[in-house]
């Protein structure tokens, strides 16, 4: 093990601590009284508090001040930091001051977790303050934090680089504080849902993750080996065929927040470890669905921001106001003036080529057709916008419009050009989804590695009877991502997964797109905003989010996100 000169030093001052008898990672209980926000608090109503008098703390070092036989120190905890003031005398009031001379002044380091005990005070200049009448040592660091720098009321050296802030999450969450509140705010989000769900008294419920035949969505699943039963598994692509069972077994309502996994590329808004949540009403339809999914999303906005609306980026996006409404091939339309409703394979595949789409020949009608709408209408639609009545092509599952059997009734949830929701009126004729899922096995012959399996079992439980049933599907990245003003999925996943870090440089040429970025870049100091950028360089969304992550694979440039600022620079 290579350790550099600080993490030797450290190594020194363990062993140090433990010459002293002092025990670097005690095992006994610290009781904590207060943390450092309900400090703040406490003191600010009241000064002469007698639960002030006597309190414990802990927290991991963050900056320390010594000036003699008194030192300063701040001390960070979940939910804050605070400043402790360290008298030597008072420290060590007998004779032997090596807890103080020694340990505290030596010994210590930036990032260590200590806690003390003592009273709250506020200093001459105003910061409250813990005095602190004894320190434990709860945990010695070993490898020095990257902490940033300040001079001329500038930071320098802040660790603001994604990569080693997704590589080690740990220290991105001590030494920027500020992220936990992006998942504070995704636990807000989510018992929103709960609460939502469980007041309508749906019930919550487990399906299996491992499955004999991956179904309820197009993609392309993970497989795995069962050992003892010698068959091969998929971790699921989504939880829907098991839920509806549930609803042929007799449950009204029920409900998954579900981990799903899908074995398609990494972008800013795809993980191949996902969560969505799916739930599964009877006896309700997609235009039920639509009003439900108003009053949840408008509830959860709220329940995490206090207001309905939200700042992405440069847009204000409103929880508060009714969705628009419009059918898929109505949107095309609108923002392409093509009408592709009665277009057939042949047209549709021309005019997606026309469009710039990439397509393939293993694509149906319904590929086509997606590829168009993400291609040309998806990104335009910032406000929270149904787009309903998709192909029967395109939704396998879903039940046939009612009054176009061309069609079937489902919607899907547009916020800020980004998919959040899809709900079906669920199919529940067992003929009808049998004769789909043989057209999905004959799209799955033609090379479409995205396609459903057939679920024998699934149309089992289909033939003895499920009632009429809406369904949706929530994705809880993408929903947490709006409500945090995150454009990067890897923003609001604690650990997203993350391509091995290279050991060898490989030549790589670059595409056109890929070398304007860099042209501009260049032209510009190396660095730009990345709305600035944007604005220089003319792409469809689907073609900058290709270009940016194909120059961050190549490690041509890095995105950093200060604050609210996102810059794209030169590596």
């Amino acid at each position: 093990m290579d350790l550099n000169e600080q993490q030797i030093q450290r190594r020194q001052a363990l062993l140090k601590l433990r010459e002293l008898g002092i025990n670097p990672y005690p095992a006994d209980v610290y009781n904590i009284d207060f943390n450092s926000q309900k400090i703040a608090k406490k003191f600010n109503e009241d000064e002469d508090d007698k639960d002030l008098k006597e309190i414990s703390f802990a927290g991991r070092l963050m900056r320390r001040h010594i000036m003699g036989k008194a030192s300063f120190g701040v001390l960070q905890d979940e939910l804050g930091s605070i400043q402790a003031y360290f008298n030597r005398d008072e420290l060590c009031p007998s004779d032997d001051k090596t807890l103080y001379n020694e340990v505290f002044k030596k010994i210590l380091d930036i990032g260590d977790i200590i806690g003390v005990r003592g009273y709250v005070f506020r200093t001459k200049t105003g910061e409250i303050s813990i005095h602190a009448k004894e320190l434990t040592v709860l945990s010695k660091s070993l490898n020095p934090l990257p902490m940033p720098k300040e001079a001329d009321g500038k930071v320098y050296d802040a660790f603001t680089d994604p990569e080693q802030r997704y590589r080690k999450r740990y220290v991105d969450l001590i030494v920027n504080p500020q992220v936990k509140q992006t998942f504070i705010k995704r636990t807000k989000a989510v018992s929103s849902m709960r609460n939502f769900l469980n007041d309508k008294g749906y019930l919550e419920v487990e399906t299996p993750i491992l499955q004999a035949i991956p179904g309820g969505a197009a993609a392309r699943p993970f497989i795995t080996h069962h050992n003892a039963l010698d068959i091969p598994l998929y971790l699921r692509i989504a939880n829907e065929l098991y839920l509806k069972r549930l609803i042929v077994g007799g449950f009204e309502g029920v409900y998954e927040f579900a981990k799903d996994f899908r074995n398609e590329g990494m972008d800013k808004t795809h993980n191949p470890e996902f969560s969505q949540m799916e739930l599964y009403v009877a006896y309700k339809d997609y235009k039920w669905m639509m009003d439900t999914t108003e009053q949840m999303f408008k509830k959860i906005a709220f329940d995490v921001n206090g207001r309905t609306d939200v700042v992405f980026g440069k847009h204000t996006i409103d929880f508060g106001k009714p969705f628009e409404r419009l059918t898929l091939f109505g949107a095309i339309e609108k923002y392409t003036g093509v009408d592709v409703s009665n277009m057939s394979e042949d047209e549709l595949r021309s005019t997606a080529t026309s469009f710039g789409a990439e397509i393939d020949e293993s694509m149906g009608k319904g590929k086509l057709i997606d590829e168009i709408f993400g291609e040309k209408v998806e990104h335009l639609l910032i406000q929270p916008t149904f787009i309903m009545d998709y192909p029967v092509s395109m939704s396998p599952l879903t039940k046939k419009h009612r009054d176009n059997p061309e069609l079937t009734e489902r919607f899907e949830l547009i916020v800020n050009g980004k998919e959040i929701a899809n709900c079906y009126s669920e199919l529940n004729d067992p003929i009808d989804q049998r004769e789909r899922f043989e057209e999905q096995a004959k799209l799955m012959e033609r090379g479409d590695d995205e396609a459903m399996f057939i679920d024998q079992d699934f149309l089992t439980a289909l033939e003895y009877g499920m009632p009429p049933t809406a369904g949706i599907g929530i994705g809880i990245d993408r929903l947490v991502m709006l409500l945090t003003n995150n454009d990067s999925i890897q923003e609001v996943l604690f650990f997203p997964q993350m391509r091995p870090e290279s050991k060898t440089e490989k030549v790589i040429e670059l595409s056109d797109n890929e070398k304007a970025v860099k042209q501009v870049l260049v032209a510009n100091n190396g660095s730009l905003e990345i709305s600035d950028l944007k604005s220089r360089i003319e792409m469809s969304n689907k073609q900058w989010d290709k270009t940016l992550k194909g120059l961050a694979k190549l490690r041509v440039t890095k995105v950093a996100k200060l604050d609210d600022v996102v810059t794209v620079s030169i590596v």
